[in-house]
């Protein structure tokens, strides 16, 4: 009898060289390393999408509606006119010749993308017509904004690359 069970310890491979324990061990070690994968993208990742300051971008929006609010009852509208070279000429039409700000400012948004964001300040000449150079954005989904720090027209959002754009009552006349 001793000697049967000697050959059967004798003829046993350690656990190390058996297919089955490794196997068990397979799946806890993919979701371990899934783990730390998904781990790093949500560190080194920024989707932009998630305020942590909400409340203070809730009072900004408040004034940005008030804002909107205002340029309505001026009755504002403008052509934008978005040259391939990024030249950008703004005919805004609802004030009286000669008058309207020295300056307004051009801001074009990506819808989900905050580092595609382009903004530029438009200064009036002589003809009233104000003038300036913005990056030539790509084609996509962007939202046009056109604003002083005392009114703003209504966002428009243009799919495909912005060459021109009619916005506020100019918009609505279309």
């Amino acid at each position: 009898m001793a000697t049967l069970m000697q050959t059967s310890i004798d003829g046993a491979k350690p656990w190390y060289r058996e297919p089955w324990p490794w196997l068990l061990m397979a799946g806890p070690g993919i979701v371990v390393v899934a783990a730390f994968v998904t781990l790093y993208l949500a560190v080194s990742s920024d989707d932009g999408l998630v305020a942590d300051d909400y409340y203070k971008r809730g009072l900004v929006i408040n004034r940005e509606l008030a804002r909107e609010q205002r340029g309505e009852a001026m009755g504002l509208g403008a052509v934008v006119a978005i040259g391939d070279d990024g030249v950008v000429r703004v005919d805004l039409s609802g004030y009286g010749v000669g008058a309207g700000p020295d300056a307004v400012t051009l801001r074009i948004t990506h819808a989900t993308r905050a580092g595609m964001d382009r903004s530029a300040t438009l200064r009036r000449d002589a003809e009233g017509v104000y003038r300036g150079r913005i990056d030539p954005p790509q084609a996509g989904r962007w939202l046009v904004i056109l604003e002083t720090d005392a009114w703003r027209l209504p966002t428009v959002e243009v799919a495909g690359r912005p060459a021109q754009v009619l916005m506020g009552k100019d918009r609505q006349a279309q």
